[in-house]
């Protein structure tokens, strides 16, 4: 890929990187790198995994918040700094800011989830609660800014913020020197951009690989168009990475200095964070999980040493329980099936007694006997079921046919 960034936009050199790194020093830890004996099977070559999920506010925020409040101007740090997000850079300015002694104001949508409003409180900031999606509170944050003085710190679009999250790329370099590939969630792009800047001036031999959720993925049109441009109502569970439109900084140094862009599904990223679960014993937030996606997604393509950079692990209790699901689901190991029978006494007892007979585990039953689209001697019955994979899938359909059930759905 190659775009050349507009004169009027900032650039971020390795001493502006190695300055910051210098600046972090006590401040924001050196986050251990594991090795991944499953996904270096999978890929055939060495895969680490970068656990920026054990980084001081759960994720790598931290990081460029800290280095751009610090940058600030006596009389801006004496207006306090305000900031707009749904978590993980709310978390992150907050730290910075109690760190530094600066007044932080942070909005944050009406549903953001409960643990991170708590959270942000815990680190010190005022949090307002505005708005129903993200946009609507980052305008709020803004006029916020213009009526107060308060700075307000960008979680993506600034150099300085840039410069901060390049630190990782460092660590990535000191840690794992033989690497060949590096893989990275993008959202608006400043880690990736940071990364880049610090890995290809170093080694320009290493590929790096940005991931973007399919329905959340504004770089592949923008480099395609060759400027940022917006997809509109991005959707996806991977909410540290939703982000509708490139931040023009970043924009610039991706397009100039990552090799390539992909998409993951939300199966994949499922599937991702339930592996990081269960193999890794790292707790992961899907966003976090995108790179550990792309390597199940695609796992021939990959050189090694891989390293992927779990980049947060602040993940709702709520959504998490919904995505282990759909993790499960994805790879055969939760069915869900709803099927007619006879309503009569022991009914609902020999349709369990046929599961049990195949192995499955009952995780929930609903039973329904009365409503208008069911037979006066018929039932209805939907069960959640624990499996072994996809052939245990087809092997309990198939038990249920020969017993005689009508398998609805």
């Amino acid at each position: 890929m190659s775009y050349s960034t507009a004169d009027s936009l900032p650039r971020v050199t390795l001493d502006d990187v190695r300055g910051a790194q210098k600046m972090l020093s006590g401040i924001a830890r050196v986050t251990a790198m594991e090795s991944s004996r499953h996904l270096s099977q999978l890929i055939g070559a060495p895969v680490h995994l970068k656990c920026e999920n054990l980084q001081r506010t759960g994720s790598f925020k931290l990081r460029g918040a800290y280095v751009r409040i610090a940058g600030l101007l006596p009389e801006e740090r004496a207006a306090g700094v305000v900031a707009a997000s749904a978590g993980n850079h709310a978390q992150g300015v907050a730290l910075a800011s109690a760190l530094l002694g600066v007044h932080a104001t942070v909005f944050m949508p009406k549903g953001a989830p409960l643990p991170k409003i708590s959270a942000t409180r815990d680190y010190g900031a005022e949090v307002r609660l505005h708005g129903v999606v993200v946009d609507e509170t980052l305008a709020a944050a803004q006029e916020y800014a213009a009526a107060t003085g308060a700075v307000f710190i960008h979680p993506f679009d600034h150099p300085d913020v840039i410069t901060g999250q390049g630190t990782l790329g460092l660590e990535i370099l000191e840690q794992c020197p033989e690497v060949r590939t590096i893989v990275v969630g993008i959202g608006g792009g400043g880690l990736a951009a940071g990364i880049a800047v610090a890995v290809k001036t170093l080694r320009p031999d290493v590929r790096i690989i940005g991931v973007q959720a399919e329905g959340a993925a504004a770089y592949p049109p923008s480099l395609a168009a060759g400027r940022p441009v917006s997809v509109e109502g991005p959707a996806t569970m991977a909410d540290g990475i939703k982000v509708g439109r490139p931040g023009d900084v970043p924009f610039g140094i991706i397009g100039e200095l990552v090799d390539e862009v992909r998409t993951v599904s939300e199966d994949a990223l499922s599937a991702a964070l339930l592996l990081c679960l269960e193999r890794a014993k790292l707790v992961v937030e899907p966003a976090g999980a995108s790179p550990v996606a792309a390597l199940l997604s695609a796992p021939d393509s990959f050189t090694g040493p891989v390293v992927a950079v779990l980049s947060g692990g602040n993940v709702d209790p709520v959504l998490m329980e919904r995505v282990l699901r759909h993790g499960m689901a994805a790879q055969g190991r939760y069915l869900a099936v709803r099927l007619r029978l006879t309503d009569r006494p022991g009914a609902l007892a020999t349709l369990l007694g046929v599961l049990s007979a195949v192995d499955a585990n009952v995780l929930d039953v609903s039973h329904v006997r009365t409503d208008p689209r069911l037979g006066l001697t018929e039932a209805e019955v939907e069960l959640h079921l624990e499996t072994k994979g996809p052939e245990h899938c087809a092997e309990v359909g198939r038990a249920l046919r020969e017993a005689g059930y009508t398998v609805m759905d």
